[in-house]
């Protein structure tokens, strides 16, 4: 093995690293955010309503990249010229440029992933939840039992779909100083003027993450599925 091959793997060892971490705690707290949203874009309550529509539209209608920029750059600098905040337990978050992707990329996935959840809320059958009526079940219980089941049912492609997204979506944490895959791709390349090694092998692991991550959506789905 050359000194540049084993110079690569181990910065990209350290970037996917990295990289995984943003991945699933920004997944984890995209999705677990996502389903309270959508609850909310769907309520009678226009003061619930409007402003869970005006969030998932202001997500889903900018780039990812303003978005990593504006929280970055803009609430970031805000968040520094308050000396209370450095003395509470957010401040080590919010202290690092990772604390910024994290918090961008988990609004973004739970804007995208909230609107999933509606459609596919609103998509199980009238008759499902008139029969849960019918049976004497209340709301709550009609929704854990009846409609939250089957809406799981319907979503899990489509956020299957959101979530390889966000492990893309990942690589623009890189632009805000956040050494993950491709930050680290990036430096290999400023450091030996190799362009196309780093660039290819960021491509194979990303690749082998969105395979790992599209067969644990596929096994889900299958265990899932109605049976026939």
């Amino acid at each position: 093995m050359s000194d540049f091959t084993l110079y690569l793997v181990q910065q990209l060892a350290i970037g996917v690293q990295a990289t995984i971490v943003l991945f699933f705690t920004a997944a984890l707290a995209g999705n677990v955010l996502a389903l309270p949203l959508a609850l909310l874009r769907m309520s009678k309550h226009k003061w619930l309503r409007y402003p869970a529509m005006a969030f998932i539209l202001a997500f889903r209608g900018t780039p990812l990249l303003v978005q990593l920029y504006l929280v970055y750059f803009g609430v970031g600098q805000i968040l520094a010229g308050i000396p209370a905040l450095r003395y509470s337990p957010f401040w080590p978050l919010f202290r690092s440029a990772y604390g910024y992707a994290f918090f961008t990329l988990s609004l973004n996935t739970a804007a995208y992933c909230g609107e999933i959840w509606r459609g596919a809320i609103e998509s199980v059958p009238k008759g499902q939840t008139e029969a849960g009526r019918s049976l004497g079940l209340s709301r709550t219980r009609i929704f854990l039992s009846i409609l939250l089941p089957q809406a799981l049912r319907l979503a899990l492609p489509s956020i299957g779909g959101q979530n390889i997204l966000l492990l893309k979506g990942t690589a623009l944490a890189s632009t805000i100083t956040v050494f993950e895959l491709m930050g680290a791709a990036n430096m290999v390349r400023w450091q030996t003027f190799r362009v196309y090694e780093p660039l290819f092998a960021a491509a194979l692991v990303y690749f082998a993450l969105a395979w790992v991550i599209t067969a644990g959506f596929n096994f889900a789905e299958r265990r899932l599925a109605l049976p026939r």
